[in-house]
């Protein structure tokens, strides 16, 4: 039976959990994971069970939160798998050494290079493209610059018509450090006062964008697809829509979500089972949840994507997304976005 314990973890709690048995509920478990990816995570995993009879569990925090933890815990650690929703937090977790190099054709020919740490230590499992959403009632597509999208966004055009999600958020600093690394820190940088000068409204997360857009509040935002499909899930007639940036340029920025074995695991022939298992016959189920893109071209994505239509990417570097993590996050206090 699957047994998610929901443990949002501050740093300051962690030895007052590790003292009071919390781990121990863990160690029933065959496989254990560390996840900061909160998405409909039960059909997947329940059929993992079912085909396996292993069983899973796990514990939910933040990105920097449950590396933390691991880095703690050390060898104590009961994790096998962490798993997360950033490519830079898997480089990140790959320079803190906490991921184990693994061997296997499976997830070598189910998940593209790309898609891929070179070392074997982590593997993308689903795909998130961050474009641009707006109103249909007040923005004509045609307005966004086709060759860069985000740029554009720095049109005196757009002002006072901007949302954005807030600088603290992961989403929003993978973006500027993937622009950074792409086109470099100094244009970057122009871009970002661009959109703070057009009076940008900085909200807190996705879903508040999008419900900005629908109601008329703001007319244009960038957000993961996912959740605008998640949106028109619940109401088809949620008058929000999605336009994928950069077409004729240098396309739209992608991110993953992903995960890669514990080093200090016990069980990293389950471990690395589950990993194989969601990269292929689990592949549909795991991204079909949340409405991500499939990393493995033998799968389609899900009918709820079909309106969206097909889109060229920017090329995903998880090195850079890591590296250029905290300049992306000097460059957006520098730039006054908050």
């Amino acid at each position: 039976m699957l047994r998610p314990i929901i443990a949002f973890l501050a740093l300051s709690l962690l030895g007052t959990l590790s003292g009071c048995g919390f781990l121990g509920m863990g160690d029933e478990a065959d496989i254990q994971i560390y996840s900061a990816r909160h998405y409909d995570l039960e059909k997947a995993f329940e059929d993992f069970e079912e085909e396996t009879g292993k069983s899973v569990e796990f514990i939910f925090g933040d990105d920097a939160e449950l590396l933390k933890r691991l880095e703690t815990e050390g060898a104590d650690s009961p994790a096998d798998i962490f798993m997360t929703v950033d490519a830079g937090n898997l480089w990140a977790a790959t320079q803190a050494g906490v991921l184990d190099q693994v061997d296997s054709s499976t997830l070598d020919e189910a998940v593209p290079e790309k898609y891929r740490d070179s070392q074997g230590r982590w593997f993308g499992l689903a795909l998130r493209a961050r474009t641009v959403v707006y109103n249909p009632d007040t923005v004509d597509p045609k307005e966004f610059d086709p060759v860069n999208t985000y740029a554009g966004l720095t049109d005196p055009k757009w002002r006072g018509r901007l949302c954005m999600r807030g600088e603290t958020g992961a989403y929003t600093q993978s973006l500027v450090a993937a622009l950074t690394d792409v086109y470099g820190r100094e244009q970057t940088l122009e871009w970002v006062k661009g959109w703070v000068a057009n009076d940008v409204d900085v909200v807190e997360n996705d879903v508040v964008l999008l419900e900005a857009i629908d109601a008329g509040e703001c007319e244009v935002g960038i957000s993961n697809h996912y959740y605008l499909a998640r949106e028109l899930d619940d109401n088809p007639d949620f008058n929000v829509k999605l336009h994928w940036a950069s077409q004729k340029g240098k396309g739209v920025m992608e991110n993953l979500s992903g995960g890669g074995v514990v080093s200090t695991s016990d069980n990293k022939a389950d471990a690395r089972e589950l990993m194989e298992w969601l990269a292929t016959d689990g592949q549909q189920a795991f991204i079909g949840g949340n409405h991500e893109y499939p990393v493995n071209p033998k799968v389609e994505p899900d009918e709820a994507l079909d309106s969206f239509g097909p889109y060229k990417p920017m090329a995903i570097d998880a090195e850079a997304y890591g590296r250029l993590n905290a300049d992306a996050t000097k460059l957006l206090a520098e730039a006054g976005y908050r």
